[in-house]
C-alpha cells in the first residue's frame, strides 16, 4: 500500500494515517499503519529481518491524518517520555452536526470507557475509574447546518474529540457510534492536522501539518 510520509530520518518517520486503516493489527486483521510503515522502511533500505517501529500514539481507525513513529528504541523512549509529560502538541479539524453557541471555549468531562463495546460515556467526575477529559476548540467556519472545527487536545482519551461534542449535542458527521445519522464509508469527519514535538535526538521543536483530503465535507469549507 502507498504510503503518504511527510518527513523521515534515521529517527522518526512521519506520515499521513488514511481513514478505515486501523493503526495497528486488529481483529479484523486487516492491513494496519503499523505494517505499512514497517513495509515502508525494509523495501526503501533493503533491511533484512524484523524492522523496529515504534508506536507511540493511536488514531481510531475511522480517524485519520498525520502520526509519528520511532525508528529506534532510543527515539521511542524519548518521544513516550514527552508523552507522558503532554510536551507533544497534537490538533485536530473536525466537522460536527449543528451550529455551537460558543465559537471558542474549553470542554472538560470525565469519561468512562467499556471495553467490551469500544465504547466511551461522559460520567460523573466520582464514577470509579474515570478519567479527566480537556480539550479547547475554536470554530473555524460554518456551513449546511454544520461547523468546522479546531481542537486543541489537553488529554489524550480514548474517543474524547467524539465524545465530548456528541454529549453536547454536536456528533462528528459521520459517527453512527456518538449519535451522527449521516453515515459515511468507514470514516467519520475527524483528522488529525498538526503534530508538534522535540526531536528525540536534535532537540528542537518540530511540527508538522496535513490537510485533510478534498472530499466531502472538508470541501465545503
Amino acid at each position: 500500500m502507498k504510503i503518504d510520509v511527510i518527513y523521515e530520518d534515521n529517527h522518526i518517520i512521519v506520515a499521513n494515517k488514511p481513514f478505515s486503516i486501523p493503526t495497528q493489527e486488529d481483529e479484523s486483521k486487516d492491513m494496519d499503519m503499523l505494517r505499512i510503515i514497517k513495509g515502508y522502511i525494509k523495501e526503501k533500505y533493503n533491511k533484512p529481518g524484523e524492522v523496529f517501529i515504534g508506536l507511540l500514539h493511536r488514531l481510531d481507525r475511522v480517524s485519520g491524518g498525520v502520526m509519528v513513529f520511532a525508528r529506534t528504541s532510543k527515539a521511542a523512549s524519548r518521544l513516550s517520555e514527552q508523552i507522558r509529560k503532554k510536551k507533544v502538541s497534537k490538533t485536530y479539524l473536525t466537522v460536527v452536526e449543528g451550529i455551537l453557541e460558543s465559537k471558542d471555549g474549553e470542554m472538560i468531562d470525565y469519561l468512562l470507557k467499556d471495553k467490551e463495546k469500544n465504547k466511551v460515556k461522559s460520567v460523573d467526575s466520582q464514577t470509579k475509574n474515570s478519567k479527566e477529559a480537556i480539550l479547547q476548540y475554536k470554530v473555524l467556519d460554518e456551513k449546511d447546518n454544520m461547523s468546522l472545527v479546531e481542537v486543541n487536545l489537553i488529554t489524550g482519551r480514548s474517543h474524547q474529540i467524539r465524545v465530548q461534542f456528541s454529549s453536547r449535542g454536536f456528533p462528528i458527521l459521520g459517527d453512527m457510534k456518538y449519535g451522527s445519522k449521516n453515515p459515511r464509508e468507514k470514516s467519520i469527519a475527524l483528522w488529525s492536522n498538526s503534530l508538534s514535538f522535540e526531536h528525540p535526538t536534535l532537540k528542537e521543536t518540530m511540527k508538522f501539518e496535513s490537510n485533510p483530503p478534498k472530499e466531502y465535507p472538508w470541501n465545503l469549507f
